[in-house]
């Protein structure tokens, strides 16, 4: 029988503080999006205001190595953050890291937009120095924030819950394109420069350098507006009474806040922690959970070389589709404008839809079939474009093109990168849940330097027989995401604790959780 704290939190109706946590944690999620596709907005804008070469006669363009670190560099401090903060979430407490992620996104989102000197060299250190460590803070949100709404919901809407988080992503990506698209348009209402073909100079507004400066910086506000309610949390009430073994604690913990009676189980707790105490690096987790984690991380590795690549680089496809104007033909501010607008369209009827698709629909259709449906279709439309890319990107079929482009976001949130999020948070026991959600997590971010440092370099020029090659293989990638998936089980309907077997520790059953399974909720299970 499983413990009454625990029993009490998987059968709880859901609550006004279940949507609050939502809330404050999405939020979480919705400055980590915004602070990390921004970037894909400006960069272009950087090239034009500090690479510009006259004797060249077109308007500058960042390098490609100053191009992918400063797209990419953010990705390396988000995969050290998760693994640094998933591994302290465990040892510390949700709670007492939980803070520190957000006071970094604040002061590092600040200074993004400041610089230590005029050269171009400091302006792009000074840039990639301060991505790297709001990376960082962000990489700490993806563990813990999965981890503590997979710890406060309860089973039957726990899945809808986790998802609901991770879809503040698609908000922040849209706000991105947004905040973009508005602040440039302002600016070009007072300060509008000539094209570039008219006048190669002046193309490029001096004003344009307090543009790239405002959207980095506007990404602390959300941040720090989420600041006090995250420190009014209680730590969950399984890391209280599982890891710390209180659950007098636990139980007033989460009376204060959920409408439930818990009584405290000390002497059954107490066996229960002692059943459960092995360490992430031993032959008893290999044996329940290495399947399970080989998984989580090869899915979300596998995802994220896709989506990223579809984000980062979707600057170096609108021309092609037809979305924004030649760079010769007009100024730098307008240039980011149709930028960020074509963004913003994109991001709005493509990918934001397909994560509240998953919020609606996880509870119905489960994860394990969600993941594969969005992998395969995914797959099907990149080897589409890849394909008839010579045929789409002709002006009669500019339209087409943008729809088929816009069904591989909508699949991919509709999809694994929801899915990918969901699962870790719900596979692994208590004790080790945020660092096995941190190691997913950083699989799936060196997927996506995979994409900025790599696939990138397929698109940047506008080479279509280039542009070609990255959508086949992006293709390629997404069907061994979806073989991999079979590595991973349903966990729809089902508490933590059963999933994660600490309930009954000596059943037979149990051992039948790590092998890979048909994605039925009850195969693998008596």
């Amino acid at each position: 029988m499983p413990l009454r704290i625990l029993n009490a939190l998987d059968t709880a109706r859901t609550q006004w503080y279940h949507v609050t946590a939502v809330i404050i944690a999405g939020m979480g999620f919705f400055t980590d999006a915004y602070d990390l596709f921004c970037i894909t907005t400006v960069s272009k804008l950087l090239g034009r205001l500090y690479y510009y070469d006259p004797a060249t006669h077109a308007p500058g363009k960042l390098p490609h190595p100053v191009n992918n670190w400063v797209v990419g560099v953010a990705l390396v401090g988000t995969l050290t953050g998760q693994l640094v903060f998933g591994w302290l979430g465990d040892k510390l407490g949700r709670k007492k890291v939980y803070g520190l992620t957000l006071i970094l996104m604040v002061i590092c989102a600040l200074c993004s937009g400041l610089s230590f000197g005029y050269s171009k060299k400091i302006v792009m250190g000074t840039l990639c120095f301060f991505r790297f460590w709001l990376g960082f803070g962000i990489g700490g949100d993806y563990p813990l924030s999965a981890t503590i709404m997979s710890e406060y919901a309860n089973k039957r809407t726990r899945g809808a819950f986790i998802a609901a988080v991770f879809a503040m992503q698609g908000v922040g990506i849209v706000f991105a394109g947004l905040v973009s698209m508005t602040v440039s348009k302002i600016f070009l209402m007072n300060y509008a420069g000539k094209a570039f073909n008219v006048d190669e100079v002046f193309s490029t507004e001096p004003e344009a350098d307090y543009v790239w400066r405002i959207v980095l910086m506007l990404g602390a506000l959300p941040a720090l507006l989420t600041y006090y309610w995250r420190m009014k949390m209680p730590e969950t009430g399984r890391y209280t009474a599982i890891i710390e073994g209180n659950a007098k604690q636990a139980a007033l913990d989460m009376g204060k806040v959920l409408d439930i009676e818990i009584q405290a189980e000390g002497e059954k707790l107490a066996k229960f922690k002692a059943a459960n105490e092995y360490p992430l690096l031993s032959n008893e987790f290999f044996m329940r959970h290495g399947l399970h984690l080989i998984g989580t991380m090869s899915t979300w590795f596998l995802l994220d070389i896709a989506f990223y690549s579809q984000n980062l680089t979707q600057k170096d496809i609108f021309p092609t589709m037809g979305l924004v104007s030649d760079a010769k033909s007009i100024s730098a501010l307008m240039e980011m404008f149709e930028t960020s607008r074509a963004m913003f369209v994109i991001a709005l009827l493509g990918t934001f839809p397909g994560y509240w698709f998953t919020v609606f629909f996880i509870e119905k259709i489960g994860r394990f079939k969600i993941q594969l449906m969005g992998f395969f279709m995914m797959s099907v439309f990149m080897a589409i474009i890849g394909i008839k890319y010579d045929y789409l990107k002709t002006k009669d079929h500019k339209w087409t093109f943008a729809a088929l482009y816009g069904l591989t976001f909508f699949f991919a949130n509709f999809g694994p990168n929801s899915t990918t999020f969901v699962l870790p948070a719900e596979l692994f026991p208590t004790r080790v849940r945020s660092t096995c959600h941190a190691l997913s997590a950083a699989s799936g971010k060196a997927g996506a330097m995979v994409s900025a440092f790599g696939v990138q370099q397929y698109t940047q020029d506008g080479n279509i027989h280039k542009i070609k090659k990255a959508m086949m293989f992006l293709a390629f990638t997404n069907m061994i995401g979806f073989c991999c998936t079979f590595l991973v089980t349903e966990t729809k309907g089902r508490s933590l604790e059963e999933i994660s077997g600490e309930d009954e520790q000596k059943n037979e059953t149990q051992m039948k959780s790590t092998r890979p399974v048909s994605g039925h909720q009850d195969d693998g299970w008596d």
